[in-house]
């Protein structure tokens, strides 16, 4: 009885259109023919078919809605729509591709490849964009080349702008040249973190310097995603920061006497149009890695190393790192600990929305490439999809890992004072000088220092003493106070000419060896 009462709705759906027997083929899901039996005393077919043409405008609106909702980009909303439509219809082409978009702009990558690629095989051009993007994001960079190529060909036949998926289509084919040169890194050690707290996972030792969070260090109320490199001296430290409407910018600051001294934009060959982020300074305060996701990264923020040049006080053009330190997601702050003999980067591959992977390494000494005939087995290694594929046989790195993970006990050395003898050294105890003449010429700046230190205090409570006194004692002390204006001046322009005098003869000692 209920397949004889489907063939006459069926009939009478049919002779509508096709969209409504799809429509139908969603209702009979919902059950309501069985509802329809269970109530046939009391109701007849015409009123069920009442019944079921308003539920098929309902489900004809469900399905502009959720055409609505891709259109607008909530592909999460218009997702469970799609997927039940492609249920009812799996060959249909426009089904398959709008659900598996979905599933592709939902992060559902793996799942969304059969529907994505159904409708490619069927001609819908969207479908070999999404494709391209596809093969991208999962490393088969020469397939992600061949959708672009098939997409511009369709655009091309319309006579549409191709510009963008040619930058696509060269960058694909720029990866896959990255891929082949994988480098053959050990990477020991991979800790899931949030990301506003992504800094836990980074253990430095004193001497490679400290890194902080942007607002912990200027002390700011505004949450900026970035942080600050402190050298080892604390004297100095490189930031990202807003440079108007152009985006972020690396820039430095150089601590002095008075404290920290005006901040200074680094060269344009580090800095472009782009943001750059993320800065860190190996020891040797020459080499400087940082991360930015200018033109030819491979997605989001890629990781670069620059070198400072002595001769003209810049930085070299610089490079990009290659697989598997950056990926076609967001990779950022490459810090390299000589001490503990390891490095950590930041990445947002495969990671859930919040959530970073931070990468701990064994630095090569020099570029070794991944040797391999199996294309999958590189692309497995670029992807770090296992970090034991990168290990040495018979290489115990429990030890290492645990010494990357320890916090370093940071001793603080005495400081008697501050003295700035170049832009890589200073002292903070006598001991320090390796000239005789130059230790003589600053402890005369020292005990010169005291005594306008305590002129200085002379002079206040006198013109203290001054502006509360009467006629008789502001003429007493005015001779005073002269006086020791004038002695002040004195002993502020011997402070300075004997402070230069110990720097350049402790210069000129340092150059002799």
């Amino acid at each position: 009885m209920k397949n004889e009462i489907e063939s006459q709705i069926y009939s009478r759906v049919a002779t509508i259109s096709r969209k409504n027997i799809i429509i139908f083929e969603c209702i009979k899901q919902e059950y309501l023919i069985d509802l329809y039996i269970a109530m046939l005393s009391k109701i007849n077919l015409n009123l069920l078919f009442i019944l079921l043409s308003v539920c098929a405008i309902a489900n004809a609106q469900s399905l502009d809605q959720a055409r609505k909702f891709y259109n607008e980009g909530n592909f999460e909303a218009a997702k469970p729509v799609f997927e039940k439509y492609i249920k009812i219809s799996p060959k249909d082409p426009s089904y398959n591709h709008w659900y598996g978009v979905c599933l592709y702009e939902t992060g559902n990558i793996g799942e969304a490849e059969k529907y994505i690629k159904f409708a490619a095989s069927r001609k819908v051009q969207e479908a070999y964009r999404y494709l391209g993007e596809l093969y991208f994001k999962t490393y088969r960079f020469d397939e992600a080349a061949e959708a672009y190529n098939s997409y511009i060909k369709l655009l091309t036949k319309k006579k549409a702008n191709t510009e963008a998926f040619e930058e696509k289509l060269d960058l694909a084919e720029k990866a896959n040249r990255m891929l082949e040169n994988t480098e053959d890194i050990q990477i020991i050690d991979s800790i899931i973190v949030d990301k506003d707290s992504f800094l836990s996972a980074y253990k430095l030792s004193p001497e490679s310097g400290e890194i902080q969070y942007f607002e912990d260090f200027f002390e700011s109320d505004e949450i900026i995603e970035d942080i600050v490199y402190l050298n080892q001296r604390g004297d100095k430290a490189f930031y990202s920061n807003k440079n108007g409407d152009k985006g972020y910018d690396i820039f430095t600051l150089n601590k002095n006497l008075d404290g920290w001294a005006d901040e200074q934009q680094l060269s344009g060959s580090v800095n472009s149009n782009f943001n750059e982020k993320y800065p860190f300074v190996m020891p040797d305060g020459v080499t400087l890695y940082f991360a930015s996701d200018k033109d030819g990264s491979l997605g989001g923020y890629d990781l670069y190393v620059t070198r400072y040049n002595n001769n003209n006080n810049t930085y070299l053009n610089p490079e990009q790192l290659g697989m598997p330190f950056n990926s076609p997601y967001n990779d950022y702050l490459m810090v390299i600990d000589e001490v503990k003999g390891v490095g950590w980067f930041a990445s947002d591959r495969f990671q859930e929305d919040g959530k970073v992977v931070i990468y701990t390494f064994i630095p090569n000494d020099s570029k070794v490439t991944v040797e391999s005939e199996d294309p999958e087995y590189k692309r497995k290694r670029a992807m770090i999809s296992s970090i034991e594929d990168s290990w040495k046989a018979q290489s115990d790195y429990n030890e290492l890992r645990k010494k990357a993970r320890t916090a370093a006990v940071r001793i603080e050395k005495k400081k008697d004072f501050t003295f700035v003898v170049n832009d890589q050294i200073i002292y903070h105890t006598i001991s320090e000088f390796k000239d005789e003449g130059a230790r003589n010429l600053f402890t005369k700046q020292q005990q010169a220092k005291e005594s306008l230190s305590s002129l200085s205090k002379q002079l206040l409570k006198a013109r203290e003493a001054y502006s509360k006194g009467n006629t008789s004692q502001k003429a007493h002390l005015k001779e005073s106070i002269l006086q020791m204006e004038e002695n002040q001046e004195q002993l502020i322009s011997e402070v300075h000419k004997l402070e230069i005098q110990a720097r350049n003869a402790e210069i000129k000692s340092l150059q002799k060896k």
